[in-house]
C-alpha cells in the first residue's frame, strides 16, 4: 500500500539547483583550491607527487586510488579540468551536499578501481577527470531514474554543452585515460541508481502488503 502524498525526501532527490546555492558553491570552490593547493605544492616541492596517482595492478600502487584526483599532469591539465569540476560539482548537490558526498565517494572509488584494473602499467594515471564524467553521467541519468521532468531538461542542456567530452569515453587520445572516463561515468550512472533507489525506500508511506 502507498499513500499518495509526496514524500519530502523524493521531492529533495528531484531538485535541479541546490537548496543552498551559497554553501554549495563553496564546497565547489573549496574543492577546486585544493586542486590548486596541491598542484602548487607539487610545483614547489621536490619530488614528484604525481607518484602518488595509480600505477595500474600494482598492490604499492593501489592507494593511488585515493590520491590520483587530487593531483594533476601540470597546469594545463588542472586549468582543462576546472570548469567542469565547478560546475557539475555544483549540479550534482542538488539533492543535498550529503547525497553529493555519497555520490562522489562512489565515483571516486569506483572509477580509480577501474583504471587500477585495466589502466595502462607504464606510466600513471592522475586527474579529476574521473570524478567529472562521473558527475556529467550522473547529472545525466538521474533525472530518467528520478521521473523528473526539470533533472531531464537540465540532463539534455550538459549533455548539448560537454558533448565533446564524450570521446574522452573511447581509446586512442595519447595521455587520455579513457579507463578513468570510462569507469568514471559508469559510476556515475551507479550512483544515480543506487541513490534513487535509497530515496524511494526511505520515503515514508511506501509500504507493501
Amino acid at each position: 500500500m502507498s499513500t499518495s502524498n509526496p514524500a519530502p525526501e523524493t521531492d529533495a532527490a528531484k531538485r535541479v539547483l541546490p537548496p543552498r546555492p551559497k554553501a554549495a558553491a563553496l564546497v565547489a570552490l573549496s574543492f577546486t583550491l585544493l586542486l590548486y593547493l596541491v598542484e602548487l605544492a607539487d610545483v614547489i616541492l621536490p619530488g614528484d607527487l604525481d607518484q602518488g596517482g595509480i600505477h595500474s595492478r600494482a598492490l604499492s600502487g593501489l592507494d593511488g586510488v585515493l590520491f590520483a584526483p587530487l593531483l594533476h599532469a601540470g597546469w594545463s591539465h588542472l586549468f582543462a579540468n576546472t570548469v567542469p569540476v565547478l560546475v557539475l560539482s555544483f549540479l550534482a548537490m542538488a539533492a543535498g551536499i550529503g547525497r553529493f558526498a555519497l555520490v562522489t565517494a562512489i565515483i571516486w572509488v569506483v572509477s580509480g578501481l577501474g583504471v587500477w584494473l585495466i589502466g595502462p602499467s607504464d606510466g600513471v594515471t592522475v586527474g579529476a577527470s574521473g570524478l567529472a564524467f562521473g558527475w556529467l553521467a550522473y547529472l545525466l541519468v538521474r533525472g530518467i531514474f528520478n521521473r523528473a521532468a526539470g533533472q531531464i531538461v537540465v540532463a539534455l542542456v550538459l549533455l548539448g554543452v560537454w558533448s565533446g567530452m564524450l570521446a574522452g569515453l573511447l581509446p586512442g587520445q595519447p595521455g587520455v585515460s579513457w579507463q578513468g572516463h570510462l569507469f568514471g561515468a559508469l559510476a556515475g550512472v551507479l550512483a544515480a541508481w543506487l541513490t534513487t533507489r535509497r530515496s524511494r525506500k526511505a520515503a515514508p508511506g511506501n509500504l507493501e502488503a
